[in-house]
């Protein structure tokens, strides 16, 4: 249950963001607030007294800076790539990066591993670069490689130190808060770049950009909440986890991009999308 709200929640913010785009909302305005937003909201479920002393001196503190540091320069990563790469690109370098979490569950955690999960995690890889695949950004696919290897491997790196923090440091009564702190420092360095490109070139913040940042910080907040719950759970195991969640975004994106955008699905996406279910039974059972 876990899993499915955190996989509902991520592929909300598929949603968000295209209607911000379908809107002309401004997106950093809307990224700064939303870190805010889920911040307060994280804030708002913690159930027990909030202490500084208490954040402060918690272990998980340097994690959650980081973190809070990889989710803004990992955002603009991914901006730059789907500007200068195309879309698809930027998609399929984000989410094969679930590669990262998975060798590293396996190798660290001693996680099981044979034939049949082995199998669903390469058709998973297949499935979501079939998936994200356009044949219009083919020929700017050898075009900035640094981009999307940064993409792949950042998106890699928030993935694991996410897990190895829940299960090293963060309690089950400290992941609302845990989750509250990485948005905060997210939305001082956003907030920090905001005011400096303001200095430069003033754009006044609108009512808009201010409830589709709430909007969006309350969906990003569960997204991340409910992963880690998920990654807390005894059901799963990091690696499948990480191979469905990924797996199942790119194509309930994918569909949902279909129904409700209009967008164009080739063949080729279908075959994707079809690969990915077989990969979430196959890892799922495994």
């Amino acid at each position: 249950m876990y899993l499915i709200l955190s996989i509902t929640a991520s592929t909300l913010i598929f949603i968000i963001f295209k209607l911000i785009g379908r809107y002309n909302i401004n997106t950093l305005q809307v990224i700064v607030i939303n870190y805010i937003a889920a911040f307060l909201f994280g804030l708002w479920n913690y159930d027990s007294p909030i202490e500084l002393n208490t954040i402060v001196e918690s272990k998980w503190i340097y994690g959650a800076i980081g973190l809070g540091f990889l989710f803004i320069a990992i955002f603009n990563v991914m901006a730059l790539t789907a500007q200068r790469n195309g879309l698809s690109v930027a998609s399929v370098a984000s989410k094969m990066s679930v590669i990262i979490p998975i060798v590293f569950g396996i190798y660290v955690y001693k996680e099981g591993v044979g034939f049949q999960k082995i199998l669903g995690i390469v058709l998973a890889l297949i499935s979501v670069y079939l998936t994200s695949v356009k044949p219009k950004t083919t020929k700017n696919t050898t075009k900035g490689l640094w981009l999307p290897i940064l993409l792949f491997f950042g998106s890699g790196v928030i993935d694991t130190s996410i897990k190895y923090l829940e299960t090293t440091y963060v309690g089950k009564n400290d992941i609302a808060l845990f989750s509250a702190t990485i948005f905060l420092f997210a939305f001082v360095i956003g907030a920090s770049i905001l005011i400096y490109k303001s200095v430069k070139n003033p754009i006044p913040i609108t009512f808009k950009a201010v409830i589709a940042g709430c909007i969006l910080g309350v969906v990003n907040f569960f997204s991340i909440y409910y992963l880690l719950r998920a990654l807390d759970h005894d059901t799963l195991e990091s690696s499948t986890l990480f191979t469905v969640n990924n797996v199942a975004i790119v194509m309930i994106s994918t569909l949902l991009g279909l129904v409700m955008f209009k967008e164009s699905i080739t063949k080729t996406n279908w075959l994707g999308i079809g690969l990915a279910i077989i990969a979430i039974v196959m890892v799922t059972l495994a």
